[in-house]
């Protein structure tokens, strides 16, 4: 569920990263060798189409980028995130082409959609400060437009079904296991650089806490299992914290993060502490609240408390 420099990412995806032969444990190759192998994936798979529009960085700007990009998501200035869109965009073409990499793709796609809707941000008026009058969710109005043109995913029949019934089950509403396609677009074999995996993009030690295996068979990759699971630790964090959007916030950002915020600025609501937040987590909690309003016509304002 978390982030990793466009180096690491090309690493995984060249199996560098992969998981090692017991004995002996290949050299970790060094950053000249990954940056050559990245440039060299671009120049040989690239679509003519990427390339007319976005050059593979120079070895300097790579350097730069790599760090920065990283930096860029963690840090609340979203106009320095929505500079990144050329080099995140040829990173993803490279990563496209190689076979057996595609959920690794996925993950920095749906990078890509919060440096997209950063890139809009940056056209809109400043936001309020901590403290002054601001709306209860920022920027879900500009996540309505993005997500009312998408699509419902190819899955979605298959899936929510079986996702609804096991939020019903815990006691949350079921509208809220529309999160699945924010964290994964409602795959299953879903997973992240960092280790999170499946519908839900659980970390394993989160994972374990919640009861689920993250040994052969993963849990995580169970749709029952993993949605029981999400919906048990999301009821956790509307109790901790009252409100879906700080929940959903926590879901990302961690629960810890979310709190100190809140102590820090004498806050109680998402919007209270939104522009203070990590920029994935501000673009994150918009997405998530209106991908549930256009996929159930249910708007933040109407979701349920557990158990309501």
């Amino acid at each position: 569920m978390r982030r990793l420099s466009l180096f690491a990412l090309f690493a995984v995806a060249t199996g560098f990263a992969a998981e090692p032969p017991p004995a002996p444990k290949p050299a970790e190759p060094s950053s000249d060798e990954v940056y050559e192998l990245g440039k060299s994936l671009f120049d040989q798979y690239a679509p003519a189409e990427i390339k007319e529009q976005y050059e593979f960085p120079s070895r300097e700007r790579w350097d730069k980028f790599a760090g920065r990009l990283q930096q860029a998501l963690d840090n609340d200035n979203l106009a320095e995130l929505a500079a990144y869109e050329p080099e995140a965009k040829a990173a993803l073409a490279a990563l496209r082409a190689l076979p057996g990499y595609e959920d690794y793709a996925d993950w920095l796609a749906a990078r890509i959609d919060y440096i997209e809707a950063a890139k809009q941000v940056t056209r809109l008026p400043p936001p309020p400060k901590p403290g002054q009058l601001a709306p209860d969710i920022p920027y879900y109005d500009l996540w309505l437009q993005r997500i009312r043109a998408r699509p419902t995913p190819a899955r979605a029949d298959e899936l929510m079904p079986i996702l609804r019934a096991a939020f019903a089950a815990e006691g949350v509403p079921p509208e809220v296991a529309w999160l699945a396609e924010v964290e994964s677009s409602l795959d299953p074999s879903a997973r992240s650089p960092a280790g999170a995996k499946g519908l839900f993009q659980l970390m394993p030690v989160t994972a374990r806490a919640l009861g689920l295996s993250t040994m052969l068979p993963d849990e995580r990759a169970n749709a029952e299992k993993s949605a029981h699971a999400a919906a048990r630790y999301l009821q956790t964090l509307h109790a901790k914290f009252r409100e879906w959007p700080l929940a959903f916030a926590a879901y990302n950002a961690g629960e810890g993060r979310v709190r100190r915020m809140l102590a820090a600025h004498e806050g109680s609501k998402f919007a209270d502490i939104a522009a203070l937040l990590p920029s994935e987590t501000r673009m994150y909690v918009p997405k998530v609240c209106a991908t549930i309003a256009v996929r159930t016509g249910v708007t933040p304002e109407k979701l349920a408390s557990p158990g309501g």
